[in-house]
């Protein structure tokens, strides 16, 4: 991984608990544990985002009559 940053963070008594007991069980350490989750998250977030731009921009297609690729290729022959 090369060089980590420390940081300190507080979590509730029971998320500590279950994040320890997490660590435990997947033979990892809490601090892998806490970058798994947040890379988790962090796919999560990007994923959801994706979502939204192709709904928008699939409205956006759908709005100028663009429903199929011939549809695309009639479009950018203008």
């Amino acid at each position: 991984m090369g060089t980590a940053v420390k940081k300190t963070i507080s979590l509730p008594p029971e998320l500590a608990r279950e994040t320890e007991e997490t660590a435990n069980a997947e033979g990892k350490t809490v601090s892998a544990v806490i970058q798994d989750a947040l890379r988790m998250a962090r796919a999560t977030r990007l994923k959801t985002q994706l979502r939204e731009a192709q709904s928008y921009w699939s409205k956006k297609a759908q709005e100028k009559g663009i429903l199929n690729e011939k549809d695309i290729d009639r479009i950018l022959k203008k």
